[in-house]
């Protein structure tokens, strides 16, 4: 297995560590989970950029790539509704699209077909990541390592305005890559 795919794996492994965090009772436990989920979130762009810098693209990478961070991104969008101020819709919105992407692939896979990842879904997967940590940093900064970001941080209007933005502009990528990605393929669908 070669470099960028080893990555890959590493980071469904750091999902899993990740998802941990949120479950131990430990009261450093989300500096933890936003440490592991930057790692995470490192990896995914070290991944792309060595396979392409190194002209290693393999199918696994093409498949296992955008899986690995469908896991990672729902994990951390569903853990946030359940343990922070996040909101059940945004979650909805983006694990639905992810979904109905994966849906896309799996039929360009019976095609024959391997359906690279497109510019328009790695700059959502940015904001979705920026999304993630924003409200993880939130979150850790009621404990000791990001504690001095408390004042910043804590519920206020202005904390409010910044994070309804951030998830504005997120969820509207979001929508708007799926059906880009949807219409681009769309000949998949001449059959139906």
């Amino acid at each position: 297995m070669n470099l960028p795919n080893k990555l890959t794996v590493s980071r469904l492994i750091l999902t899993g560590a990740f998802v941990v965090c949120f479950y131990i009772p430990w009261s450093q436990a989300m500096t933890a989970a936003l440490l592991i989920f930057s790692a995470a979130s490192i990896t995914d762009y070290l991944d792309g950029k060595i396979a392409r810098s190194r002209n290693i693209v393999t199918n696994f990478g093409k498949l296992f790539d955008p899986l690995a961070d469908k896991v990672l991104i729902a994990a951390a969008f569903i853990l946030l509704v359940e343990r922070t101020e996040m909101k059940a819709w945004i979650a909805i919105a983006i694990l639905g699209r992810e979904f109905f992407v994966t849906g896309i692939r799996l039929i360009a896979v019976q095609r024959g077909v391997v359906l690279a990842a497109e510019r328009l879904g790695k700059h959502k997967m940015a904001w979705q990541i920026l999304t993630v940590l924003y409200f993880l940093l939130s979150a850790a900064s009621a404990e000791v390592l990001f504690g001095f970001l408390r004042p910043w941080l804590e519920p206020s209007p202005a904390h409010w305005w910044v994070g309804a933005t951030i998830v504005g502009i997120t969820t509207a990528l979001t929508v708007v890559s799926g059906f880009s990605y949807f219409w681009k393929n769309r000949h998949l669908f001449d059959d139906a």
